[in-house]
């Protein structure tokens, strides 16, 4: 059956200027077609205070209303959304310059209007849970001890559904050493274990112009902590915002949800106000950063240093982070390595790399003997994506200082004797057109430069860069590349391993593959698909490593999506088999993905078997 697809996070929206004072009704009466015009709109001082008072006069209703009456909300918005879902993909889109008929539009169904969905769902489920029975269902036996006394907990799939859509994908999360399995328990759902509890109002930041996923943050706030919630979006994702707050009419109009617009000196006005109790920050480090002790500079330097922060108040947040992919020195059949090398490939083509947890840096062997062929298929499967418009804000300025100054590289330099290293430079890939940058491979990196660009800035701008470490040996390839991700790479959020389940059965090599599971340091490791097949399940939680503080904050802080409601977590670690059939709708040579990400989103809303078949049906002619 159809497998995750590995897709991005998120789509921004890029539109033309705005007309002159559009109102926030007009905006939510607007069709799609003319949302663009949100543009530069900015939410006004007085309409943003009104906003923060209206929500704190409905939190603590929010915060005690039964469990089961929180569900049937989250119900009452299944049909909103799922009506409003051509539209989201319809602005989203329009970034890219796509046409949403195409099926390269599946990226944006399968990124927005599909985990959306599931989420809302699956929360409701959840709450249901609770109502009867005090806590989310864990599956019989899902809580187990390892060997090594560490706890774990299977979360995907739960149900037969879920291996139907998702095919041969399972996760479990990782529990903090010590937690112990009758304080896992308790600890499930701590909000909803509360006898009176005061709620609150959260604010979430979308600080990087991708409103869809500050959205389920937004819902993560909501159901899971039990606040209402200010969801600030960028003027970029205005007409986005517009939208999402159209089809979630039945929280904005019982005051537990408000959208306001708005640059970061806004953010920083609504996370100072008195109104709000919490902050969550979807975005950058950098804008994490300037919010909790300041803009950039020696002043920042210095309350950084003392502790002394600008907002204090409990913040949590979802960063990005530099990507690795390990690939363990095997001999891969070229079924399997073709497969890999188009879901290196879909990754770094997905909403033009949008996304923060899509690949970035391709770690392999020295002396991979099928270095040349893996390098082969990842740029003829490059070649055959036309270049894309950048949607990421800074993409091109990006990418000229990523690659300024390193040589022109062509193909057959990266087919060479695996023998010897990679020769340093870059690869250029398609034809851009105005707006568009090309596909790049910056090849011959080295693992101990420590001012390395690429080893601390995310490209977000169709680059993946390629590091070489260790040997052929997996044992110690992979003992190298732990250390060369969790020294030399910035960020905490994400990492995945290509790892033929096979090697696990030579006891030395499925330890080393173990250690390094355990040992890297990412709050969401997969094995042999994208990260971003955990952020789509949506059960798994999603965040960065628990070893980051608020003075090195890496990825990010606590964690969001976790429809179990676990705490304790330490990580997230998915795994499936090298290949599935059928084809990955994320992958970027899917004929029908836009099809199947459509019926995918239907079938979120309305779980039947039916509408599985009609996913399935679509999936097999990909």
């Amino acid at each position: 059956m159809p497998p995750v697809p590995d897709v991005a996070a998120g789509a921004a929206v890029a539109a033309d200027p705005a007309p002159a004072n559009p109102t926030a009704s007009d905006l939510a009466a607007a069709p799609a077609a003319d949302l663009g015009a949100a543009r530069g709109l900015e939410t006004s001082p007085a309409e943003l205070d009104r906003a923060l008072y209206e929500l704190g006069d409905t939190a603590l209703g929010f915060a005690r209303m039964p469990p089961r009456e929180k569900a049937s909300l989250l119900r009452s918005l299944l049909p909103g959304l799922l009506a409003a879902a051509r539209a989201h993909v319809e602005a989203s889109c329009a970034a890219l310059g796509l046409d949403p008929g195409d099926a390269a539009s599946g990226a944006a169904w399968l990124a927005g209007p599909w985990p959306t969905l599931s989420h809302v769902r699956l929360l409701a489920e959840a709450l249901e849970d609770i109502a009867a029975r005090g806590r989310p269902r864990l599956g019989r036996g899902a809580l187990r001890a390892r060997a090594d006394g560490r706890l774990e907990v299977d979360v995907f799939p739960a149900r037969l559904r879920d291996a139907a859509l998702h095919g041969p994908v399972s996760a479990r999360a990782l529990m903090l050493p010590g937690a112990t399995a009758a304080g896992v328990r308790e600890g499930q759902a701590r909000f909803y274990q509360q006898r009176d509890p005061e709620g609150g109002v959260a604010l979430v930041l979308d600080a990087d112009d991708a409103a869809g996923v500050p959205l389920r943050d937004a819902l993560h706030k909501l159901f899971v902590d039990g606040r209402v919630v200010a969801l600030a979006v960028r003027p970029r994702s205005a007409p986005l915002g517009a939208i999402l707050e159209r089809a979630l009419a039945p929280l904005v109009a019982r005051g537990l949800l408000r959208f306001v617009v708005g640059s970061a000196d806004v953010g920083a006005y609504l996370a100072a106000h008195p109104a709000v109790t919490e902050v969550h920050v979807a975005g950058s480090a950098a804008a994490h950063d300037a919010l909790v002790w300041g803009p950039s500079g020696p002043a920042q330097a210095l309350r950084r240093a003392s502790g002394e922060r600008l907002l204090d108040k409990p913040i949590s947040s979802t960063l990005g982070g530099v990507t690795p992919v390990l690939v363990m020195p095997w001999l891969y059949g070229e079924d399997e390595l073709w497969f890999q090398a188009r879901l290196l490939a879909s990754q770094l083509v997905s909403n033009a790399s949008l996304g923060a947890h899509e690949a970035q840096v391709l770690v392999l062997p020295r002396g991979f003997v099928q270095r040349p062929l893996l390098l082969r298929m990842l740029h003829r499967a490059l070649a055959a994506v036309p270049p894309r418009r950048a949607a990421h804000p800074g993409a091109a300025s990006r990418h000229a200082a990523l690659t300024a100054g390193r040589a022109p590289l062509e193909r057959e330099h990266l087919e060479g004797s695996a023998d010897a290293p990679l020769p340093p430079g870059v690869v250029r890939i398609g034809e851009p057109g105005p707006g568009e940058l090309p596909w790049a491979l910056v090849a011959g990196l080295s693992a101990s430069d420590t001012a390395e660009p690429l080893f601390s800035t995310e490209p977000r701008c169709g680059l993946l860069s390629i590091v070489e470490v260790g040997s052929s040996d997996p044992v110690e390839f992979l003992d190298a590349a732990t250390r060369f991700c969790n020294d030399r790479l910035q960020g905490t959020l994400s990492a995945s391993i290509v790892a033929p389940p096979i090697v696990e059965e030579d006891p030395a090599v499925g330890a080393a593959l173990d250690r390094a599971l355990l040992e890297l340091r990412y709050g969401v490791i997969a094995v042999n698909r994208a990260p971003a097949a955990a952020h789509a399940a949506v059960v798994p939680p999603w965040g960065a490593h628990p070893s980051a503080t608020l003075a090195d904050i890496q990825s990010g802080l606590g964690f969001v999506h976790n429809t179990a409601m676990l705490a304790q977590v330490e990580k997230t670690i998915l795994r499936a088999p090298l290949t599935a059939f059928p084809r990955p709708p994320g992958f970027c040579d899917h004929r029908r993905a836009h099809v199947v990400g459509e019926r995918l989103a239907a079938c979120a809303a309305d779980p039947g078997w039916g509408g599985v078949a009609r996913v399935f049906a679509a999936a097999l002619r990909g």
